[in-house]
């Protein structure tokens, strides 16, 4: 039988002392407050029939399933499509980036973005790995642990909302919890239903710099 919620969770804080955006390059793993934010997420849902796990492939995103994996005694496998996105300023600090003229090409169309992947490409494509970690799960319920744009853009898409946004305004913090479930009704078949924020306590001393 198919899973009865699935949760959208983004990974805990990076250690990232250069602060770049770090997007999809590796070696950019959990710091110390990072692990903990992950394991205060996977105690959140401590005694749930979690019965999939399923990280993007980036450092980060497998660390934060760790705890989870430890919880539930599930494996962690790896799903391609809820990576973070692909952007132009990967590497660079963005402060510096949109001061030099040459990047001033990139910014012309926030809505798109034209900076990196289209919302409307990552929207599509979490939507197909989260309708088949759904299909396939045993009942119960589904973590996913990807990243804050895509999550973000996600939620957006469900509610109906426009997908372009300020990056500020995300309502996605370190290592919180976006939990939907399947709804015919919706035109996007799904239905936001809890959202949640475990590590709030450690958020004020958090450094998140590195999303797109």
């Amino acid at each position: 039988m198919p899973a009865e919620l699935l949760h959208l969770v983004r990974h805990g804080e990076v250690e990232n002392p250069t602060g770049i955006l770090y997007g999809r390059l590796p070696g950019y793993g959990l710091s110390e407050r990072g692990q903990r934010m992950a394991a205060l997420a996977a105690e959140a849902l401590a005694g749930r029939d979690l019965t999939a796990l399923i990280a993007s492939p980036l450092q980060r995103t497998r660390e934060s399933a760790a705890p989870w994996a430890a919880a539930s005694g599930l494996p962690i496998t790896t799903d391609e499509r809820i990576i973070e996105p692909w952007n132009v300023f990967e590497g660079a600090r963005m402060r510096e980036a949109v001061r030099k003229p040459s990047n001033w090409k990139h910014l012309l169309r926030p809505r798109v973005p034209s900076w990196g992947e289209p919302y409307v490409q990552v929207r599509d494509r979490m939507l197909a790995a989260m309708g088949d970690a759904w299909d396939a799960a045993d009942g119960g319920e589904v973590v996913l642990v990807s990243h804050q744009m895509p999550i973000w853009t996600t939620t957006l898409g469900v509610a109906g909302r426009p997908l372009h946004h300020d990056p500020r305004k995300r309502r996605t913090s370190l290592s919180s919890i976006t939990t939907f479930r399947r709804d015919e009704a919706s035109p996007t078949g799904w239905v936001e239903v809890g959202y949640q924020e475990p590590a709030a306590g450690l958020l004020a001393e958090a450094i998140d710099t590195g999303a797109v």
